[in-house]
């Protein structure tokens, strides 16, 4: 049980870019959880897992946190780490029910995303071509992949060379629940894969049978643990330490397009989010596009 909790706060740290102090917050947390869980289980006599740890036990849970007399506020934090680390479960496939859907559990504002400007990008995505190696070169392919497309980190490193169609421009990728979406990439972006491809997978590749598109030194799929590590090294040269997450790019995707004039239910198959509300987050981040719109259009703002 604590691999898959290991799993969900490697997720917060590397996809999310949640920080080091929030990541020990849900791990104590979700230990705790697992604790009682392994112990409920057991005393029942089922094996302790996830799949088996059912809403009637984490009915359980909470009124054991409110028998040791817990302050509200602290077993709402519980409850809600608990609710997301089982929704990540259930994205994930390992478990087929959520104990805590339906449950209720306090409002928690959401925080609105922190993209980074147009110049920032560039800036970004110029780092790789300092360097002349294969990585990164791969990494230059990845930053240019991952900007034109909005993609999840999770969803890059899946990619497999069938997915990503350079001469019609566009990339195959499978977000969560393991829905299939089309995302079209711009020329720029293509080219960039396409050379990865052609001159620099081959010889990073040790197995001609690997499927993988995006190959660590070893000839073995990068994980997101080792993209995350090279996208703050680039952060660092470009003078953006502390400003990028591997999901600010993909925030800065959505807000470049909505400035752009993009429009929102278009965005949102893009990002592959299943309610607009999701995507409706970063129609507040666009807020001067939106006046100078206004001021251009209108006929009485004129």
């Amino acid at each position: 049980m604590r691999e898959e909790i290991e799993s969900f706060l490697n997720y917060l740290a590397v996809e999310k870019g949640f920080s080091g102090n929030t990541v020990e917050a849900y791990r104590n947390d979700l230990e705790q959880l697992a604790q009682f869980a392994q112990g409920e289980l057991n005393r029942q006599g089922r094996m302790p897992s996830w799949a088996n740890f059912s809403r009637e036990e984490m009915l359980s849970y909470m009124l054991n946190l409110k028998e040791r007399n817990y302050a509200p506020t602290t077993i709402a934090r519980k409850v809600a780490a608990a609710r997301s680390f089982f929704g990540f479960l259930k994205a994930e496939g390992l478990i087929r029910a959520d104990p805590t859907e339906n449950m209720s559990s306090p409002s928690v504002g959401k925080q609105l995303p922190k993209p980074i400007s147009i110049g920032e990008v560039r800036r970004l995505l110029e780092q790789p071509t300092k360097l002349n190696t294969l990585e990164a070169k791969r990494d230059k392919a990845m930053l240019e992949l991952l900007y034109a497309s909005g993609m999840r980190i999770s969803e890059l490193v899946s990619l497999n060379l069938e997915d990503v169609n350079t001469e019609e421009g566009f990339v195959r990728c499978f977000g969560k629940g393991h829905k299939e979406r089309l995302v079209p990439i711009h020329d720029q972006a293509a080219r960039a894969v396409k050379e990865y491809i052609e001159e620099t997978r081959p010889k990073l590749a040790h197995h001609k049978d690997e499927v993988a598109l995006f190959l660590n030194p070893r000839g073995e799929r990068l994980t997101r643990q080792g993209f995350w590590q090279k996208l703050k090294e680039y952060a660092r040269s470009a003078g953006l330490a502390g400003k990028i997450s591997p999901h600010t790019l993909r925030h800065s995707f959505a807000t470049h397009m909505l400035s752009g004039g993009a429009d929102l239910r278009a965005v949102q198959e893009l990002l592959g989010h299943a309610n607009i509300s999701t995507t409706q987050v970063y129609t507040h981040l666009t807020s001067e596009h939106v006046r100078r719109t206004y001021e251009k259009s209108h006929p009485r703002a004129k």
